[in-house]
């Protein structure tokens, strides 16, 4: 399987120490299977830090999820109010109940998979994690529009499976302007 990462440099090699906390899926190494998507960060970050767009290309075995000696946390494409509350409790600093299966900011799960949570999908979680919005309400935003999807690399074990394949640099695939 073929995953991508945007930047606004080229990652030679993956140093978990430089990645940011409070994410969606904890502290880690994000990668996508969709290109576009990859683009989009590397724009991003080339925008707000420097350098020029990059997206460093890898693959990793397509059973890596089945893996017995990974710890993984597996989401369904769609959002669900499971991984709502997975995502909120990684976002959140004052979050403290850090042996909870429903956070990863100790990085118990070596590799975890899922949807992203945009802008949107952002608000309708902060809105149900201070309760102005039920699970029911949630579960039906979340049946509205697709999200793109997220591989999230938490441990040295995890990232020993990338296998980098190639780089492009400020150019965006054929046929997505």
């Amino acid at each position: 399987m073929r995953l991508y990462h945007g930047s606004n440099v080229e990652i030679d090699t993956v140093d978990l120490s430089k990645c940011m906390p409070y994410k969606d899926f904890g502290r880690g190494f994000y990668t996508t299977t969709l290109e576009e998507q990859a683009w989009r960060m590397a724009e991003r970050r080339a925008r707000l830090e420097g350098g020029a767009p990059t997206v460093t290309i890898y693959e990793i075995p397509d059973d890596l999820t089945e893996n017995k000696e990974l710890n993984c946390r597996i989401f369904t494409d769609k959002p669900t109010v499971e991984w709502a509350v997975f995502v909120n409790n990684n976002r959140d600093r004052k979050f403290t109940d850090i042996s909870s299966p429903e956070c990863n900011t100790d990085n118990k799960y070596d590799l975890v998979v899922g949807p992203v949570a945009n802008d949107t999908v952002g608000l309708l979680i902060r809105q149900f994690s201070r309760g102005t919005i039920d699970a029911e309400y949630l579960r039906r935003e979340f049946d509205f529009g697709t999200l793109t999807n997220q591989y999230t690399f938490h441990t040295e074990k995890a990232v020993s499976y990338l296998k980098k394949v190639g780089v492009k640099r400020d150019q965006r695939p054929a046929g997505n302007d």
